[in-house]
């Protein structure tokens, strides 16, 4: 598959897309998300739509504290638009060597313009999601593709090579959310949900709210039952995005929870450090959880400096780094005996698709004979009904969740979840 594909022309809109309420995290809060979609058009003619959702709060939380809501997703999307003008007229054997070629170049650019010599490499790979994307049904197109593992190059198909019956759908709890709210979801079957800590204020004040609302969890549902655990109780996955400072203010948490009666219901803490922190986390996971990168997992190089310092466990997110990043690090964390979960970026339906086409692959880890994907965007879009209907095929069996999981059938991996057949919606716009 060494036949270059050339770019002859492009496009690309956007879609402000409204949350029911503001979304917190990372110290601060989103009230809406870009729904970005990019047009490649290949010397022959053949066009593709690739999908991204922005997160500039994510990406890099310093950009996003600077300018108003508006400006700083104007900012990532001037990336993708510097992206596109970049590659016209260029060709390319892959995408994963496309973006290795291009990637310096779209990084000098997006320093300059956001002011930060020291900008997230998160920041521009959020940036080129649907060009990836795009690159890769191209890809896909030109090779007479139209499944999901025979897309994959060889090299990567080692880290996805299982195929899971069911892949476990894990709810957002973010800053605010009732206890009320919590037990509800519980009652629904979900048995496992991503808590968002490192709340608002200083280190001081944040630690005392992380461990309020620990306590307030674990007193409500922290004896309910599970049977899709041996341990027989619901597991916590805390977030921190990165906002604890140092370890100690990490181990005073811990602390409290033992101290409960919760640390052994912890699995997974999230991201407890900004990427600045650069010190070894096996002092932690000895007492029980999980460390998991998601953030400073950049590339896979960052990825290869987490695993040496202790992180036991990759937050994959090929909705929010592009796919090609993504294989590279699943194939890496494969390579380590590392385990690997798909987290969400707040995406629109199209999106939890292909993450839950890299979600339904990966290799079992622990209690879990399934794949594991974090999926909130049904929780936080006001408008979330309609973006479903932009589904190219939204009555499919896999789509919604039942007790707790994602259905990944045979339809569903002869289909490739969706991810190759077209959006209407997303047609009309370039039509239009």
């Amino acid at each position: 598959m060494n036949t270059p594909i050339g770019i002859r022309t492009f496009d690309s809109h956007f879609e402000c897309e409204p949350l029911i309420k503001p979304f917190g995290f990372k110290g601060n809060k989103i009230t809406n998300v870009w729904q970005v979609a990019v047009l490649l058009e290949s010397n022959e003619g053949d066009k593709k739509i690739g999908l991204s959702t922005q997160s500039v709060l994510w990406s890099d939380p310093r950009v996003f504290v600077e300018h108003s809501e508006y400006d700083g997703n104007e900012l990532m999307y001037s990336i993708t638009k510097y992206a596109l003008d970049l590659v016209k007229g260029d060709s390319y054997i892959d995408p994963i060597s496309l973006l290795e070629d291009i990637f310096e170049d779209i990084f000098s650019y997006a320093k300059k313009i956001t002011g930060h010599r020291d900008l997230k490499k998160t920041f521009v790979l959020n940036a080129l999601v649907g060009f990836d994307n795009a690159a890769w049904l191209l890809y896909a197109s030109k090779h007479g593709i139209n499944n999901f593992d025979e897309m994959i190059p060889p090299i990567y198909r080692q880290g996805l090579s299982e195929k899971h019956n069911r892949v476990v759908s894990i709810p957002v709890v973010g800053y605010g959310t009732s206890i009320d709210d919590i037990i509800q979801m519980a009652k629904k079957g979900f048995f496992i949900m991503k808590i968002k800590i490192g709340a608002p204020g200083t280190q001081v004040e944040m630690l005392e709210k992380d461990k309020e609302y620990l306590n307030a969890i674990h007193g409500a549902i922290g004896d309910l039952e599970t049977p899709h655990l041996p341990s027989g109780k619901i597991p916590y996955y805390f977030d921190a995005n990165g906002r604890y400072e140092n370890k100690d203010m990490l181990m005073r948490f811990l602390d409290y929870a033992e101290k409960i009666g919760a640390l052994n219901q912890i699995a997974v803490l999230e991201e407890p450090f900004s990427d600045e922190y650069q010190e070894n986390v096996i002092d932690i996971t000895d007492r029980g959880p999980r460390v998991a990168a998601d953030e400073s997992s950049h590339t896979d190089k960052d990825t290869l400096v987490r695993i040496e310092q202790g992180y036991n466990m990759i937050a994959l997110k090929a909705i929010a780094k592009t796919l090609s990043m993504t294989l590279k690090i699943a194939q890496l964390a494969f390579a380590h005996k590392i385990p690997c979960f798909c987290a969400d970026l707040t995406v629109n339906p199209i999106l939890v698709d292909w993450n839950k086409c890299v979600a339904a692959r990966l290799p079992s880890f622990s209690d879990f004979n399934s794949g594991l994907q974090e999926t909130n965007g049904w929780q936080n879009y006001k408008n979330w009904e309609k973006m479903c209907s932009y589904h190219p095929i939204p009555s499919a069996s896999w789509i919604n969740t039942r007790d707790g999981f994602y259905k990944t059938d045979e339809d569903f991996f002869e289909k490739s979840g969706g991810i190759f057949h077209t959006s209407s919606h997303y047609e009309k716009i370039f039509q239009s």
